[in-house]
């Protein structure tokens, strides 16, 4: 392996370290709803944005709240080393897509059916790291 590629292989692997994400799929949530809380978080330090979290009144902020912790602990997994305080971690891309949908029949008048659609979503969480001490 030739001298560039070495180094280049080496920032990209301290580029790695300094992000880490975590992915909940099949939340039975409708992704729309998931992404109003999504948008609350978006590039907010991860202080701030457990609390935001956690004093939201809605139901997908719980999950929300599960997510970012999880990402937190990836990223200390990563960075063993490291304090969060010092890395100011925060949430670098939020991305809430649809999942899997159940389709139900409930039954209308004079006979007809109308379609339920249960929705799902996928949610991937990437925490950055602003910290520019680490050589």
């Amino acid at each position: 392996m030739g001298v560039r590629k070495r180094e280049r292989a080496e920032q990209t692997k301290e580029a790695k370290k300094q992000i880490a994400f975590a992915k909940l799929n099949n939340c039975p949530t409708s992704p729309r709803k998931m992404r109003l809380v999504a948008d609350l978080v978006r590039g907010e330090k991860v202080e701030r944005a457990l609390h935001i979290l956690k004093f939201n009144s809605k139901d997908a902020s719980k999950s929300l709240e599960k997510l970012l912790l999880s990402a937190i602990a990836n990223w200390q997994s990563k960075n063993e080393d490291a304090s969060i305080e010092d890395a100011e971690l925060f949430v670098k891309e939020i991305r809430v897509d649809g999942g899997s949908m159940l389709k139900r029949l409930r039954p209308a008048p004079q006979g007809r059916a109308h379609r339920i659609r249960k929705r799902s979503n996928h949610v991937t969480l990437v925490l950055g790291a602003n910290n520019n001490t680490q050589s």
